[in-house]
């Protein structure tokens, strides 16, 4: 969960506040650049965006972690070689276009980056490509090559939030998240709505310090960052091809305290978790499953994911509808499945802050289902608005009118191990959108 409970009453709250996050750490400049194309594979005119996070000074302290997809994109093949590299002078990134399993793409993602090389006067393996967007596409390398030079001539060193910006595909609004530590911050931003199902983060995140973490240091709070956030949520249940999360220090203020640092990286890499799931692909309600008791943290994780990635859950949470039978269905599957040996009468669920099942019966009546759907009400970020023609649905809003949840708790009584994990309803929306992602 945030750690504070945000509202906003318009696009225009909403915006200010994403400015109050932006402000760049020391040592770093942001660029974008938009231009258009034609993709080979469909013949139509398309328009996409590079954004180019620089570092001052080349830095030898920087991170990332990757997909775990079978079918890795051409820059995350990239990334991974040059992860072990002396120096981090820039990420280039660009919308519209993932580079997956396109022809050339290693050769593709190698020029664009080699072209940003030049411009910035560092050498070509010190830019890292990221790529998001429709899968098998080839990148326009002539255009985007083109388009450049006026991505790095809009390189400015005060906020990160043309980036967030520019990053987007399906998102309704950017991601920023910012926390200071002792004399320097941490600034993060996110791009995700689909395909979130991490096994690693199914997004691009980048997060950028000025606070002088050495590389080995940088590298295991990334971990354990990541292990908290990313890995504890999910859409849609699809895990992306081309998931990076990055981590890069300017090493321009001192070095914090290993602790404070670790905690405020973890809280920044948690809210951007959560942005990415209140802002999925249709999503009218996030699922905050907190589940007990488990054998051990990764058993309570996986107990807590079967429970958001059950299509009968996420379609009674879009209806409002405590259905509770569901969510118990849903645990007991992912029990008998891996053999997990659940005693149902050592059991306890909780919906809305309301026992719901203890001691192997369901404890429910009609005012306590008054109770829960008006928990569910509540969490709902927005009603459908049916739409003028009957197929395209459209959200009402663009921007997060609040950071309520659907609150779900679970006790298996077979240990000490725990997990939080964030979810997502099922909508019209997102099968609209994803029915008509390419056209």
């Amino acid at each position: 969960m945030p750690s504070t409970q945000l509202t906003f009453s318009s696009r225009a709250q909403h915006r200010a506040w994403l400015e109050t996050q932006s402000r760049l750490p020391d040592g770093f400049r942001v660029g974008t650049a938009r231009l258009e194309f034609t993709p080979v594979e469909v013949p139509k005119p398309a328009r996409m965006n590079l954004a180019i996070l620089a570092v001052d000074v080349p830095t030898p302290s920087f991170a990332a972690k990757f997909t775990r997809n079978a079918f890795p994109g051409a820059p995350v093949l990239v990334g991974r070689e040059r992860l072990s590299g002396p120096r981090l002078a820039a990420w280039v990134v660009n919308n519209k276009v993932s580079n997956v399993c396109a022809p050339g793409g290693v050769e593709a993602a190698e020029e664009v980056a080699a072209a940003a090389a030049r411009l910035l006067g560092v050498g070509p393996r010190e830019v890292l490509p990221s790529s998001t967007g429709v899968i098998g596409w080839r990148l326009p390398v002539k255009a985007m090559v083109e388009a450049m030079p006026a991505a790095v001539a809009a390189l400015q060193s005060v906020s990160i939030l043309p980036a967030a910006e520019a990053i987007l595909t399906t998102d309704l609004y950017p991601k920023v998240r910012r926390a200071a530590v002792g004399e320097g911050s941490i600034v993060g931003i996110a791009k995700g709505a689909g395909m979130i199902e991490p096994d690693l983060a199914t997004m691009l995140v980048y997060l950028l310090t000025d606070l002088a973490v050495p590389r080995d240091e940088l590298r295991a709070a990334l971990d354990e960052a990541v292990e908290g956030s990313f890995q504890c949520i999910t859409v849609d249940s699809d895990t992306s091809t081309s998931d990076t999360v990055a981590l890069v220090s300017s090493m321009r203020r001192p070095s914090p305290d290993p602790r404070a640092f670790r905690e405020a990286l973890a809280r920044v890499a948690r809210d951007l978790a959560e942005d990415v799931v209140r802002n999925g692909e249709g999503v009218h309600h996030v699922l905050h499953v907190v589940v007990r008791g488990a054998p051990d943290r990764r058993v309570a994780r996986e107990i807590g994911k079967a429970v958001v990635n059950s299509p009968l859950v996420q379609c009674a949470v879009n209806g409002n509808d405590p259905n509770v039978g569901r969510l118990l269905a849903a645990i007991g599957k992912q029990a008998g499945r891996t053999g997990l040996p659940l005693d149902p009468a050592a059991v306890r669920l909780r919906l809305g802050g309301e026992t719901i099942f203890e001691k192997g019966a369901m404890r429910l009546d009609p005012e306590t289902e008054r109770r829960l759907h008006l928990h569910m009400k509540e969490a709902e970020l927005y009603a459908s608005v049916p739409p003028p023609d009957g197929l395209t649905f459209r959200p009402p809003v663009d921007y997060p009118p609040h950071e309520r949840s659907v609150e779900i708790e679970v006790d298996l009584g077979l240990g000490d191990g725990s997990a939080e994990v964030l979810g997502a309803d099922r909508s019209h929306e997102y099968v609209t959108e994803n029915a008509d992602y390419r056209s």
